[in-house]
């Protein structure tokens, strides 16, 4: 490698700057403001040399293990040997390995059925590369121990002491390519989150401009790319892996407590733009009439009925019973809310003294299982209670439908929760007062820009019962 590439140290200062890792990010910078198209070639190319050299990994490496009876697994202190602890504090660091996938739903206006191919993507590229992390994880510790590892060449320096010298040119080539991919999954999605939040007013206009000539948010693209060319370029490659994995892992939380959210306490109010203005204003009494008599025919809740309740629903209105039922009904309704967000407000405290208590070692044993104690039967009795909680009926047609349900809810989010937290606790001290410091700037980004315009300030909150005909309309007009 050329000396200016080469890893300096300022002198002085101490700080080791890498001017090879920023030159790389400022080419996959370059490539993703061409389009999405070329930049979708070459995530192919180079996705497709990756898993090759990941097979190889694993068919040379197994034959050689095989060969040779795994001598990495032979331990004195046994294969579990920093315990559960351990594992997990591993898992957290290396989460930011699975930051692509989470990424894909940011390119949703690119794709041609995202409601079918965003899950289904989803789903595939994930269950497939965490089938072929594993393999490879476990075929280089079982050909050397682990704490014979070289840590900056693990992988090449492996089947160099089986003497297979020529493997870590197959090997180089791989890890270039998977370091190209996951550039290229990391950075693609930035900027379009950029141009969503200034489209919603959180952030200024400039980050909106899309290129008429390659139909991506150019000057998006370009911040992006040099602000993470900068933090390549001074921070080293530990301390971002940790920043990174917090943030995946912080996103991920925040999705598995929204599923809970929408399934049992969805919005009863959505809010519109002043551009559907002409639309909620023509909402007239006769489709306000129609929906509640909706409701009645629900309170009635017998089918032979339903067909007089069509005729005279009108009429019924007005009607004492009616009223009262309907208000009955209504009251019974807010009640399921308050007590369905209550529960999930306990879930996620039960959760959050489960993990802390299971991490801290440091605790004294009768007061660590104390609170692991309180924490597991605090969770598991949200858990029942939320299974035998009706789920809010405002969750089919609440943002749009016919896509992707969450399946299992809510042991399936609630895991999530638990499982994420844990690995946010284990990831150090450091490395969330890193994370703290930029969630504190954009926080000040919001209170100093974002708060006084954003797009919700002109807005106008109509039920969500009469949102998706408002929409309807105006695209029936547009069409």
């Amino acid at each position: 490698m050329p000396v200016f590439l080469a890893r300096h140290t300022i002198p002085g200062l101490g700080i080791v700057v890498d001017p090879c890792a920023a030159g790389l990010v400022l080419i996959v910078t370059a490539l993703l403001c061409i389009g999405i198209k070329e930049s979708s070639v070459a995530q192919t190319i180079v996705t497709t040399v990756n898993v090759g050299a990941l097979l190889f990994i694993i068919i040379a490496g197994g034959y050689l293990g095989f060969k040779t009876g795994w001598v990495g697994y032979r331990l004195p202190s046994g294969y579990f040997t920093f315990g559960v602890n351990g594992m997990f504090a591993g898992s957290g660091i290396v989460f930011f390995s699975y930051i692509g996938f989470d990424s894909v739903t940011s390119t949703a206006e690119e794709v041609k059925n995202p409601q079918r191919d965003l899950p289904l993507g989803i789903g595939l590229a994930l269950s497939l590369c965490c089938i072929l992390y594993m393999l490879v994880s476990a075929v280089i510790v079982g050909l050397v121990p682990y704490h014979a590892l070289d840590p900056d060449t693990p992988i090449s320096a492996a089947f160099t002491s089986y003497g297979v010298e020529w493997a870590g040119y197959i090997i180089t080539t791989g890890a270039v390519t998977a370091l190209f991919a996951s550039l290229l999954g990391s950075i693609l999605p930035q900027p379009r989150i950029l141009m969503a939040m200034a489209r919603d007013g959180l952030l200024p206009s400039f980050f909106s401009d899309i290129s008429e000539r390659t139909l991506v948010p150019l000057k998006s693209t370009i911040t992006t790319g040099i602000f993470a060319a900068s933090l390549a370029f001074f921070m080293d490659v530990s301390q971002l892996a940790g920043m990174v994995s917090v943030g995946t892992l912080l996103a991920f939380t925040t999705a598995a407590v929204s599923v809970l959210i929408l399934r049992y306490v969805p919005p009863d109010e959505v809010p519109l733009p002043s551009s559907l203005q002409h639309f909620i204003e023509s909402m007239s009494s006769g489709d306000i009439q129609e929906v509640d008599c909706n409701k009645i025919k629900d309170l009635a809740g017998s089918q032979s009925n339903s067909q007089n309740l069509d005729e005279k629903g009108i009429a019924l209105l007005g009607h004492p019973l009616i009223e009262k039922g309907v208000a009955q009904d209504e009251q019974k309704e807010q009640m399921r809310r308050k007590f369905a967000a209550w529960t999930i407000t306990l879930l996620c405290i039960g959760i959050l003294i489960l993990a802390s208590a299971g991490s801290a070692e440091f605790l004294p044993c009768i007061l660590r299982f104390t609170l692991c104690g309180v924490g597991g039967a605090l969770l598991l009795c949200t858990l029942i209670v939320l299974a035998r909680t009706d789920q809010d009926e405002a969750r089919h047609s609440f943002g749009h439908s016919g896509g992707f349900a969450c399946p299992f809810v809510p042991f399936l989010p609630a895991s999530c929760i638990l499982i994420n937290t844990y690995l946010l606790i284990g990831l150090g001290s450091a490395t969330w007062i890193r994370v703290s410091v930029w969630l504190l700037i954009g926080a000040l980004v919001y209170i100093l820009y974002g708060r006084t315009h954003s797009s919700l300030l002109n807005a106008t909150y109509v039920p969500t019962a009469y949102a998706d005909d408002i929409y309807r309309r105006s695209s029936a007009q547009l069409a």
